[in-house]
């Protein structure tokens, strides 16, 4: 096979993965079906295509192989049997959804994300389902970015698919007036997929590449439902944190926030962030991803104005707490009261924090460290630091807190 020809084949895998999965799952719900006829599409898309050249629309080649592959397996006689067992087994008929070609797939990617966001899927597994099924991540690598062994995450996600596939979950996207409680879940998930530290180990992609395509799935959500405000203010925030990438370090050291150089942020992730966000406004209300997309904005401002407005970001993170008090938003608010009205008034919001999952939040402790750093409480920042340090997967990150920690060290 010629490069060309492979990269192209790694190059519509990566982009059409999800929307041909979806197209080929939505009729009977059998998501280990298509896949394994997807994987079997592809293969003979490595074979062929070096020798007779990429086809002109190679979406439409690689669902017509994956179609026929499939077709073939259920007149298989082991299908047969399969599908008298099921039949026997279960009443009712899965809803049949008409065909369509790959210019229309978008509606089926989106139908996707509601399956993997279903009431009838444990919430647990929705995020990973998402990373699976709509971009394409292997087992053993979700595995390793949730801290679960591999064997155990492989045996979640195939019971997640026949649960979709044995309740006879429809491929369809919910109806308007069961549109919000809907929508809900399938953001929370997406948002998962933004939220994880995938590790960096040997052989791994790039962060750089694991970013872009956790990107791919908030946008594409936002474009899908342009009139769903969280929807879009959840494609901001992502956007406007992303934009922010190319300000590590040259050797992808971890830079904290303040000592960025603002004018390494990607300006037309900014832009596409801002967009978002004021299409969300127009919309009207106001949700959680629409105040944390907010945060960001301010954050990402001073690549313009050259400065950070602490005032209005205390002022947005205590909205934030009040929509969403999750853990991450109160220690969040702490740090920015310490910010504002000093270190001393952040740690007692700090210690206001009750909850027990607090004393295994990483960034409990080194937001409690950098305050009592900068409290002049160096024998306690050093023990915060410790912890913190003791908490952190993250290379960069945890390379950065030792850092710190080795500098209070030194000056004792």
């Amino acid at each position: 096979m010629t490069q060309d020809a492979a990269a192209r084949a790694e190059e519509v895998a990566r982009a059409a993965y999800g929307r041909l999965l979806a197209i080929l799952a939505a009729k009977d719900g059998d998501i280990e079906l298509a896949e394994d006829c997807l994987a079997d599409a592809f293969a003979e898309a490595l074979c062929s295509w070096g020798a007779t050249g990429v086809p002109q629309n190679p979406e439409a080649w690689l669902l017509t192989v994956a179609r026929n592959r499939r077709h073939d397996l259920r007149r298989s006689a082991a299908h047969r049997l399969s599908d008298l067992l099921d039949d026997a087994a279960r009443s009712g008929a899965l809803p049949v959804v008409p065909e369509f070609d790959p210019g229309a797939i978008p509606d089926r990617r989106l139908a996707l994300l509601f399956v993997c966001a279903h009431p009838a899927i444990d919430p647990a597994v929705r995020t990973p389902l998402m990373l699976q099924t709509v971009l394409g991540f292997d087992a053993d690598r979700i595995a390793r970015a949730f801290a679960i062994p591999p064997a155990a995450m492989a045996q979640r996600l195939v019971r997640a698919k026949r649960r979709i596939r044995d309740a006879r979950i429809p491929f369809v996207v919910p109806e308007r007036s069961q549109m919000a409680e809907r929508l809900a879940p399938v953001l929370e998930a997406v948002y998962g997929t933004y939220a994880i530290d995938f590790p960096l180990v040997a052989g791994s992609e790039p962060r750089d590449s694991l970013a872009a395509e956790s990107h791919y799935l908030p946008t594409t959500l936002a474009e899908l439902l342009p009139d769903a405000p969280e929807a879009l203010g959840l494609a901001a925030l992502i956007s406007l944190s992303f934009s922010r990438s190319p300000a590590r370090g040259a050797a992808g050291e971890f830079v904290p926030l303040d000592a960025q150089d603002a004018s390494r942020w990607d300006a037309e992730l900014i832009a596409l962030g801002e967009h978002f966000l004021h299409r969300a406004s127009a919309l009207g209300g106001m949700g959680r991803f629409q105040i944390e997309a907010a945060i960001q904005s301010v954050h990402c401002a001073r690549a313009t104005s050259g400065v950070t407005d602490w005032p209005v970001l205390r002022t947005l993170h205590a909205a934030l707490v009040t929509i969403a008090p999750t853990l991450g938003a109160r220690v969040a608010y702490a740090a920015a009261v310490g910010r504002v009205e000093g270190a001393q008034a952040g740690l007692d919001m700090l210690g206001a924090i009750t909850d027990d999952a607090a004393h295994r939040f990483q960034p409990a402790w080194a937001t409690r460290a950098h305050l009592l750093d900068e409290a002049g409480r160096s024998e306690l920042a050093v023990e915060a630091y410790q912890r913190a340090i003791s908490l952190t997967t993250d290379i960069a990150a945890r390379r950065y807190l030792e850092q710190r920690c080795a500098r209070l060290l030194d000056g004792r």
